[in-house]
């Protein structure tokens, strides 16, 4: 069995964010694996110590050099190759064409089972995974919180949340999930670990071997284009509410009915 795991570089969410000419300046920002594939290559993991002669797991991952600090990190924690797409022509392309690419490399490379965060932690946009099925024309199964396999490994049952419960779906491989926090607890790498990815060469993959030409449905410059980010508003003090309970119930009230005009 090949598992394809697809991460990504992001800012670390306990950086702090400065903003320079209306985008976010990264100068010496520290940088992570997107926290939601931790849980996807975790998963992954899991299935390999079960079945641990029959099973590989490939790391892929579209953006600029720096994103081989990354790979490198989920090869620390022990997958068995990692992949980077590479090149001029990826670097300004949007969500639909960066789905398109991973779908190409996993064409390319072969799979039976693709795992993805359920969204980056930087855009929030939980695009690219459904949009990687829907170019490979595969059963795609989002929020995933267990997973369980036939006896012949034919077929899965996994189980996802939806609002005010969860759903229980069966289906055949191949099969994309996006992975999400409680599905398990991402391990630490290990000093082994460490050692070794230092010793595994990363894969490049381009343009060429993808055979990427840019068309209507996947342009250079992308389809959506980020032209600003600001700082949400600075809020005032808080306010704090003496006395007895009822008392302090009835000025809140006050206040959000008077002031805040939210009652």
């Amino acid at each position: 069995m090949r598992i394809l795991v697809c991460v990504k570089q992001v800012i670390d969410t306990a950086a702090r964010i400065e903003l320079k000419d209306h985008d976010v300046d990264g100068t010496g920002l520290a940088r992570v694996l997107n926290p939601y594939d931790e849980f996807a290559l975790e998963e992954a993991l899991r299935i390999r110590e079960r079945n641990p002669d029959t099973t590989e797991i490939i790391l892929v991952s579209l953006g600029p050099e720096c994103f081989r600090d990354t790979l490198r990190a989920g090869l620390a924690m022990g997958a068995d190759r990692a992949v980077h797409l590479l090149d001029p022509l990826f670097a300004e392309v949007d969500s639909l064409t960066t789905a398109y690419l991973l779908g190409q490399a996993a064409i390319f490379l072969g799979f039976d089972l693709i795992f993805c965060g359920r969204q980056a932690v930087d855009d929030d946009m939980a695009q690219i995974g459904p949009a990687i099925a829907v170019y490979l024309q595969i059963p795609c199964i989002t929020v995933l919180t267990q997973l369980e396999f036939s006896e012949d490994r034919s077929k899965v049952v996994a189980t996802r949340q939806i609002e005010g419960g969860s759903e229980i779906i069966e289906s055949p491989l191949p099969v994309l999930f996006t992975c999400q926090k409680g599905l398990n607890q991402p391990r630490l790498p290990s000093l082994k670990g460490i050692m070794a990815s230092k010793k595994k060469a990363i894969e490049i993959i381009d343009a060429k071997e993808l055979t990427f030409v840019p068309n209507e449905r996947c342009v250079l410059t992308g389809t959506l284009n980020q032209t600003r980010l600001s700082l949400p508003d600075r809020q005032g003090k808080g306010k704090i509410i003496d006395g007895p309970t009822n008392d302090a119930v009835m000025q809140l009230v006050k206040i959000l009915r008077e002031q805040e005009k939210v009652v």
